[in-house]
């Protein structure tokens, strides 16, 4: 007869809570904006005092590194499924990467805003929580490798020139698409100066 192992139940709970206050303060952020989270407000928010947070976190720092974490988390979890099975041609595959990071960006400002962009002073997150985006970055370099890509200088540009059109949807499209249909353009001068086989991205629209 096989014995189930004991559960922890104190750890389960403990670790229920924790996803409680981050999911909270997750939805302050996509209200308010990320600095609109307080401790104050995330504990109203779930119906806990504010110096009981400090059990669970000891900072409001700390509830950003949760959020960090767990939102390279998910990403890293849909680019492992996803450069798996990029198309063959790299330009498309090119675009392919480029279109996935945008749309999930753009579905969710806050939680590019924390992951990418220097949005909380003074908040740095932990090693810990940095490791979801290194592992993601060891993810692209594979994956742009595979397309012949191979220096760093070009998986930065990629990534600049991504990170770029996202900051102009943001600032002059929010909800569009104004700057999302400019891809292929800019994936098909990337790819000109990489001299990547493949028709051009352009003539596809």
């Amino acid at each position: 007869m096989s014995v189930l192992p004991n559960r922890d139940r104190q750890a389960e709970r403990r670790e229920a809570t924790r996803r409680e206050i981050v999911d909270a303060a997750w939805e302050i952020a996509r209200r308010d904006g990320l600095a609109a989270v307080t401790l104050r407000e995330v504990a109203a928010m779930i119906g806990m005092r504010s110096p009981s947070l400090y059990s669970h976190f000891d900072s409001k720092n700390a509830i950003y590194d949760a959020m960090f974490g767990q939102a390279w988390t998910v990403f890293l979890a849909q680019a492992e499924q996803h450069f798996a099975n990029l198309p063959e041609a790299p330009r498309e595959a090119l675009l392919a990467m480029a279109r996935h990071f945008f749309d999930f960006s753009v579905a969710d400002v806050a939680r590019y805003q924390l992951m990418n962009q220097r949005a909380i002073p003074g908040f740095v997150p932990s090693e810990a929580a940095y490791a979801p985006s290194v592992e993601v970055m060891a993810l692209l370099h594979q994956a742009m490798g595979r397309l012949g890509i191979t220096d760093p200088a070009d998986v930065d540009l990629f990534l600049a020139l991504g990170g770029g059109l996202l900051d102009r949807q943001f600032a002059n499209d929010p909800g569009g698409d104004r700057w999302t249909a400019q891809l292929p353009r800019v994936i098909d001068m990337l790819a000109d100066d990489l001299d990547l086989p493949g028709p051009p991205l352009r003539s596809r629209r």
